[in-house]
């Protein structure tokens, strides 16, 4: 089971969440919190896999919650829930280390996917989020690029390959299919790409990743 802590300053959107997680056989929420200070303590006593954040709370909001986990408990994934779309939470969001992000008008089943998806090492971006990274991405893209594979530089043949899959959405599990590796000897590869890059997490390296031109487009 992929254990959930859910943290929401509104109950009915606790409520929802938990009754769209409740469909899935694979999904269980352990805990629900109302702010960030509560979902600090519950993530602390409870030991979840997932944990998913409003990104606007009282007392302490989601993205501050969020690197918070990444210093505490870097073994957690973060999904961002979120009514707002503007690039300002966006941004912020991967900045403070979240796997995920995801806007609550979207699919009920992309809740589903996005939880599965970190649990598993990948990351998700809801549809109309991962456009908006896109198009960010797009713009000044001869000078992002040079600057993107100044920075890969430092990366081994076989580090490369594996930010590549990485930012073609594989998990530990596909890239290791993928390249006759070990999930193990994927994540310790992760891990060192991560470092040598100086990024926080897999959706800042697939940006990183786009911006190189190293994903072929379908």
């Amino acid at each position: 089971m992929i254990r959930v802590l859910l943290a929401d300053d509104e109950a009915m959107v606790r409520a929802g969440v938990r009754a769209i997680l409740a469909a899935a056989p694979d999904i269980e929420v352990v805990a629900e919190a109302g702010d960030g200070r509560q979902a600090l303590a519950l993530a602390r006593a409870h030991r979840p896999d997932v944990v998913l954040l409003d990104v606007r709370m009282p007392t302490l909001d989601g993205l501050a919650t969020a690197a918070e986990l990444r210093r505490t408990q870097p073994d957690v994934a973060v999904v961002m829930l979120t009514t707002f779309s503007e690039d300002a939470y966006i941004g912020g969001a991967l900045d403070s280390g979240a796997s995920g992000f995801l806007l609550k008008s979207g699919d009920p089943y992309e809740l589903m996917a996005a939880v599965r998806a970190v649990h598993a090492g990948a990351s998700f971006l809801s549809p109309v989020i991962a456009h908006r990274v896109l198009q960010r991405v797009g713009a000044g893209h001869m000078s992002r690029q040079a600057a993107a594979l100044d920075r890969i530089a430092v990366l081994s043949p076989r580090e490369r390959e594996v930010l590549a899959l990485v930012g073609a959405g594989l998990s530990n599990a596909e890239i290791g299919q993928r390249l006759f590796l070990v999930e193990g000897t994927v994540k310790a590869y992760v891990s060192a790409m991560l470092s040598r890059l100086d990024v926080k997490n897999r959706v800042q390296a697939a940006v990183l990743a786009h911006e190189a031109g190293l994903i072929t487009p379908p």
